[in-house]
């Protein structure tokens, strides 16, 4: 097995997690974000899996992604594929995802140098 050493220095690295937020380079977020090694993080139009819409998708592909994550929050929801046809059709690969695997799987791409962008959804506790 080899090992290198990844200078991820001046990129977006998560630096933490949990149900309800995340840490980028050591800074807490708990409002869903869109993040890439030079995007963001950038306070997202999607507010929670429930109220996705075509048009939350649509603003992803501004940031020109090889790959999307969806975080979808403590598990794994799939979205309907009419959400995310727009990237289909670009030749952009798209996965679903836990958050936690998403910010684990995030962070693999982007230290490999992958345009990855992270789409991630966090849970809210009962008011």
């Amino acid at each position: 097995m080899k090992l290198h050493l990844q200078n991820t220095q001046g990129l977006n690295v998560i630096t933490g997690y949990n149900a309800d937020h995340v840490q980028v380079n050591g800074v807490r977020h708990d409002r869903p974000l869109l993040l890439g090694p030079n995007v963001g993080p950038l306070d997202w139009s999607g507010q929670s899996f429930d109220t996705l819409t075509a048009n939350d998708f649509e603003a992803i592909l501004a940031h020109d992604p090889e790959l999307v994550l969806l975080g979808t929050g403590r598990r794994l929801r799939f979205p309907a594929p009419a959400l995310t046809r727009g990237f289909a059709g670009a030749r952009i690969g798209f996965e679903a995802m836990d958050t936690s695997a998403a910010c684990r799987t995030y962070n693999i791409l982007m230290g490999e140098g992958r345009r990855v962008v992270a789409a991630l959804l966090f849970d809210r506790d009962p008011q």
